[in-house]
């Protein structure tokens, strides 16, 4: 099973910019969308934040729309996310995982915190 790593998370100011990495142990290609998560800190739940297909169409859930841009690389086994006009409510720990079918074992996902 291939297993995703995260990175690319610290620490922002609010408007600022991220951009994080999401790297398979091998070829990405197969799985049909991946998809970038972030952990509830109320409910612990892991939500949505944006997708993209792997032919690269994207698509975004909730305040991720018109902020954050999601793409893919298959040659380099990587998914992207760019998180720009950072709030502190982005402030969570991120993953990367299948969004269609069932949910790959989860990586450690990559901290982000938005503060002054």
């Amino acid at each position: 099973q291939v297993q995703l790593v995260e990175s690319g998370g610290g620490l922002a100011q609010p408007g600022g910019s991220l951009t994080l990495s999401c790297v398979g142990s091998e070829s990405i290609s197969d799985i049909y969308v991946v998809g970038w998560y972030r952990k509830d800190p109320e409910t612990q739940r892991k939500k949505l934040v944006a997708s993209v297909s792997n032919i690269g169409h994207p698509a975004y859930v909730g305040s991720a729309e018109g902020r954050f841009t999601i793409s893919r690389d298959n040659a380099k086994n990587a998914v992207y996310l760019q998180m720009t006009a950072l709030n502190v409510y982005d402030t969570a720990e991120y993953y990367c995982n299948q969004a269609v079918g069932g949910f790959l074992t989860w990586g450690r996902g990559t901290q982000v915190i938005v503060s002054s």
